[in-house]
């Protein structure tokens, strides 16, 4: 099948190659650990060359960390506000062609005034999501991982958004520390997990990392729900400022992460609908190339 165009999924720690036909639907995948923290002191445009050697010379559509002020080029942000929000024809006005007519990279989404928060590559997914109606154009959606994102959707667009970092925290727990003894554990969805989600719903976030600890002195939780404890403490105080009793969020996720937030949510009274996030990318992906003319002068 003739390869038409690569779309690149390029994040901090990794990078996901798909190698697409003129429909759009995926040939060939490759995913490696060359994200932008590994690419220090090489050439983007380079890699890029080496994998149109391997797949064919054609167009090439970059979303993610390649575009920050650490990746390739500062893609720049399409601003996003109640009155004005982030959609899929915004981004692709707003492409940032490094190598014109052969190579763009999407934009990242800003939130501005009081309270500041961006993201590169999730509105992607977001939009692409209720492009393809695997979610409501009005709905609440999130994507869980190192820097959870949380968007407010109205008729498909992104109208506010919120980035919370708890993936990092609970890795840089585990770094060291005395609350680090545990975390080195698998986290699993049981009465650990589940009683860390409530206590995160009560706030007083930081002594109650230190109570995770003290649990373990007094020999009030085994060192092996430690890490699960600690999870959904982080995972249940996010949730519980993002959503009310009886909402519905759309988490887009692995299954195995996905299905620890459907738990919390559950246990906070909310309910989660898990979504294909590869799915959701490949539908952004697509409605940007539909909006653009790759191959053409920019």
């Amino acid at each position: 099948m003739t390869i038409a165009s690569l779309a690149i999924d390029w994040g901090s720690t990794n990078r996901r190659v798909f190698a697409l036909d003129s429909a759009g639907a995926v040939v060939e995948t490759e995913r490696d650990a060359l994200g932008v923290l590994a690419m220090a002191g090489r050439d983007f445009a380079g890699e890029v060359a080496m994998l149109r050697a391997r797949f064919g010379d054609v167009p090439v559509l970059i979303a993610g960390m390649a575009g920050s002020n650490r990746g390739w080029t500062d893609a720049g942000y399409v601003p996003v506000t109640a009155v004005a929000p982030a959609s899929l024809a915004g981004l692709a006005a707003a492409l940032c062609w490094v190598e014109p007519g052969r190579t763009a990279i999407i934009p990242g989404v800003s939130r501005q005034g009081g309270r500041c928060d961006v993201m590169r590559g999730e509105e992607v997914q977001f939009l692409g999501a209720c492009a393809a109606g695997l979610v409501p154009a009005d709905s609440l959606l999130c994507q869980p991982g190192t820097h959870a994102k949380w968007a407010v959707m109205k008729g498909g667009a992104i109208t506010d958004f919120t980035t919370a970092v708890v993936g990092e925290v609970f890795a840089m727990l585990g770094k060291g520390g005395l609350l680090a003894d545990g975390l080195d554990l698998p986290v699993q969805d049981g009465p650990a997990f589940r009683d860390g989600v409530l206590r995160g719903r009560e706030g007083d976030l930081l002594s109650a990392l230190f109570g995770a600890r003290a649990a373990l002195v007094l020999g009030e939780r085994e060192r092996t729900d430690q890490a699960s404890y600690v999870s959904g403490l982080l995972i249940g105080a996010d949730a519980a400022q993002r959503v009310a009793p009886g909402a519905r969020v759309h988490v887009l996720a692995d299954p195995a992460l996905g299905a620890l937030y459907l738990t919390a949510l559950d246990v906070l009274g909310a309910s989660g609908v898990l979504v294909d996030s590869h799915s959701a990318f490949m539908a952004g992906i697509n409605a940007i190339r539909a909006d653009i003319t790759l191959g053409a002068a920019a």
